[in-house]
């Protein structure tokens, strides 16, 4: 096309971008990369899994598969260069990640050539997106580095990390990775996925130019094989992965009862909300980088357009419009608006997605542009009209189409929004800033979007709730998963036998047991198991003290009922404050009667006056930090106000400990309450008897039914049925080891995030180890918000 040819028609011409020193680069290697291990390269020669270009089918490179030799010596190496990594100053590490960052930045170019060949995505996304966000969190997480001292006293790095990341972001998602890790005090072992390894292999390349100590960084290369030999290796601390809902289960499963940290950042079915008040062509410029930005091959992807029924016809007429224009081609030229899909294989299955949903009955329309003879390409669309439920509404495509569907009201904005078991993204668009603000609130998504989509930075949490995983990257959130507290070392916990045979009546009772019999506490009242069993509770010497009920899967569903209709008592912090200091006030006048039943269940009368005390302290802490679990506003981009706003999980399961029944029991459910959560509890079985003056402190505490419910029986039975429970959003278990890995694999199937002991008893009394920051930290997960300003 001639210059005179543009000017006559105002198309664009080609303006390639040189992939001539990426290309050197390779061949320089010969086109075979292998694994970083001890600041070495390695395994070249048995580089066997080809790289190709999704834009052409050409074989950029080959690389080897990691086998068990391979993780074991990376692993070593990690573990090797952490005694003196995790001993420098933050400042000595801050200095590393400055150079890290420095040396991105002066060879971006580079880079963001290299990753458009690698993974098929614009050279205009990698230059301009990809590659300063992966600088900016280098920077951002020099500066935690310096400050980690000060900021987060008493903690330090967790060890060896496995860290496996996707291919749509190959080398921001190592950035998102490596940096909070490093600057922690951490080593790392990193997976780059066989697809897109490239750039992690120049990455590697750098680090050796800045001196970074051997070991420190460590790149395996391989396929899901690798992924889970880093992931089941005993040697590794932490694991945080990015992909897929499938294989974040089958880690949750394999880290089970391992003590390992686990970070979860998976798929999404994000909702983008069109309200009828909204600048209509702003929000079409919004799914072009919701839904077409990287070819759709994002897991925030703004997938569901939810359009007010008024302003439907227009903006689908306008994104139509929009749509003709986007231009698809090579990834190379500064040109292109979308490029090539990451493989064949990522294509067949959404081509396969596609075919499904039109024999389903709905209609796609895609851009009519012409696509190239070779590569992986895959027009833009959408469909005008489905269902919520769907395939294609429900299923995440990871591809260039989005799915349609229209509300009425703000209320049926909600229902649809969050008529998904995801949960990472959403994106309001609205000009009513009270519009604009419910929905976000009442959305279930990690980050919310205001008049804006795909929105990133380094100071800003991101991460999802549901199945679109737990934790967060980024911003100190990010920065405190890579650390732990600084604790003394605990012992082994005892689990107390307690005999759940039901009670025949067979038994002589002494007076005033039948005075005992206790029921359950579900919404507020005190209700009769499902079986209508009770078992005998025992004082030290085996005399009978009272009957507590044998509860199974059908109390629990109640209580998990009851729990959900108690909603509101996540939405005035104030009001939570008042009942939990009136809730000590009741404690206080019933010091005396808890004192005597603990000594009856055989605590020492020394010790149950300082449970009870110590007890009261802890309602008093929780009821001022009600009010206090403060959000942050992050310095991120300008003219952005970027919010993060710590959330209750929810319903949240809390399973007690034997050892202290009275201070375990509320240490426990405590932090739960004050930070907005619905509890269902399950008191020791052998000190369930603490359970009735609970339940008549909180009758009288003004505390409002389903709030606090308490369901006895046996332990890890009624643990199992609460991590199964989709409704349950959380799980607080403190029983043995083996109680603790089957509740964090049963969780795997609806991903809740679940806290354990691993076994390990706690010093209840001590406010450092079972009370604070910490505890109001689990309690709560942030939810993100996005918010640009101005004219």
């Amino acid at each position: 096309m001639s210059i005179k040819d543009i000017m006559d028609t105002m198309d664009y011409g080609p303006a390639p971008e040189g992939a001539g020193d990426a290309r050197a680069w390779l061949a320089a290697h010969d086109h075979r990369l292998g694994h970083f291990i001890g600041g070495a390269f390695t395994g070249a020669e048995a580089a066997a899994i080809a790289v190709e270009n999704p834009a052409t089918g050409e074989v950029l490179a080959r690389i080897p598969a990691a086998g068990p030799a391979e993780v074991d010596a990376a692993v070593a190496a990690a573990r090797a260069a952490f005694p003196r990594w995790a001993k420098l100053s933050g400042f000595e590490r801050a200095q590393y990640l400055y150079a890290i960052a420095r040396g991105l930045q002066k060879r971006e170019r580079f880079f963001a050539v290299l990753e458009s060949l690698d993974n098929g995505k614009p050279i205009r996304e990698t230059r301009t997106a990809d590659l300063p966000l992966a600088v900016r969190h280098f920077y951002h997480h020099a500066g935690w580095a310096s400050a980690v001292e000060s900021e987060f006293p008493g903690h330090a790095p967790l060890g060896v990390c496995g860290q496996v990341i996707p291919w749509n972001f190959p080398l921001l998602m190592l950035a998102w990775k490596i940096a909070p890790a490093l600057a922690a005090g951490n080593t790392v072992v990193l997976k780059p996925a066989d697809l897109t390894p490239l750039t992690a292999v120049a990455f590697a390349e750098l680090l050796c130019e800045v001196g970074l100590p051997k070991g420190v960084v460590n790149i395996v290369h391989g396929g899901a094989e690798t992924g889970a030999l880093i992931v089941r290796h005993p040697d590794v601390a932490k694991v945080a992965f990015t992909g897929s809902t499938a294989v974040g289960r089958e880690i949750r499963r394999a880290t089970a009862g391992s003590g390992k940290r686990l970070t979860l950042e998976l798929g999404g079915k994000s909702p983008f909300v069109v309200c009828a008040d909204a600048d209509l062509d702003a929000a079409v410029e919004g799914v072009v980088e919701g839904i077409w930005f990287n070819q759709g091959e994002v897991c925030c992807a703004g997938s569901r357009l939810l359009l007010q029924e008024g302003i439907a016809e227009d903006f689908l007429a306008r994104l139509r419009t929009r749509m003709q224009k986007i231009r698809l081609g090579d990834p190379l030229d500064k040109s292109t608006d979308m490029g090539a899909i990451v493989s064949a294989r990522q294509k067949a299955r959404i081509e396969g997605l596609l075919a499904g949903a039109r024999a389903e009955g709905y209609s796609l329309e895609q851009s009519t542009c012409p696509l190239p003879d070779r590569g992986h390409f895959v027009a833009p669309g959408f469909f005008a009209d489905t269902e919520p439920a769907a395939t294609v509404s429900q299923v995440e495509i990871f591809g260039p189409i989005a799915v349609t569907t229209t509300f009425r009201t703000v209320e049926e904005a909600v229902s649809l929004a969050n008529n998904t078991a995801y949960g990472l993204a959403a994106s309001v668009w609205s000009e009513n800033v009270n519009v604009a603000t419910e929905l976000a609130a009442r959305i279930k998504a990690g980050v919310v979007w205001i008049n804006a989509t795909n929105v990133f930075d380094a100071a800003a949490p991101f991460g999802g709730v549901r199945e679109s995983g737990f934790g967060r990257e980024g911003a100190r959130a990010g920065m405190a998963a890579y650390l732990c507290p600084t604790a003394p070392r605990r012992r082994a916990v005892q689990i107390a036998p307690a005999d759940l045979t039901a009670c025949t009546g067979t038994e002589a009772i002494a007076p005033g047991i039948l005075d005992r019999t206790m029921k359950n506490y579900i919404g507020g009242a005190q209700t009769r198991p499902d079986g209508g069993a009770s078992y005998v509770l025992r004082g030290r010497k085996g005399e009978a003290l009272g009957l507590a009920p044998v509860s199974g899967r059908k109390d629990i569903r109640n209580a998990v009922e009851a729990a959900l209709k108690a909603g509101g008592w996540a939405a005035n912090a104030h009001g939570r404050a008042q009942v939990l200091f009136f809730m000590a006030e009741n404690l206080a006048a019933r010091a005396a009667e808890l004192s005597a039943t603990l000594v009856q269940m055989g605590v020492t009368p020394a010790d149950a006056a300082q449970q009870v005390r110590k007890t009261q302290e802890r309602i008093f802490y929780y009821a001022g930090m009600a009010d206090k679990d403060d959000g942050r506003t992050h310095a991120t981009k300008p003219r952005h106000l970027t919010l993060s706003i710590p959330e209750p999980l929810g319903v949240v399961g809390v399973v007690a400990p034997d050892e202290a029944p009275l201070l375990s029991l509320m240490s426990l459910i405590l932090p739960l309450v004050a930070t907005g959560n619905r509890v269902v509890a399950v008191p020791s079985p052998a000190q369930a008897l603490i359970m009735q003056p609970l339940y008549q402190i909180f009758d009288t505490s003004d505390l409002p039914g389903g709030v606090i419910n308490l369901v006895s029986g046996e332990r890890d039975g009624l643990a199992g049925v609460l991590a199964a429970h989709d409704a349950v959003d959380g799980l607080w278990y403190h029983g043995s080891a083996e109680g603790a890995a089957t509740v964090e694999a049963l969780s795997a199937d609806n991903l809740k995030q679940v806290w354990t002991n691993g076994g390990l008893a706690l010093d209840w009394a001590d406010d450092r180890a079972a009370s604070g920051r910490e505890w109001l930290d689990h309690a709560t997960q942030i939810k993100t918000i996005w918010l640009p300003y101005g004219a």
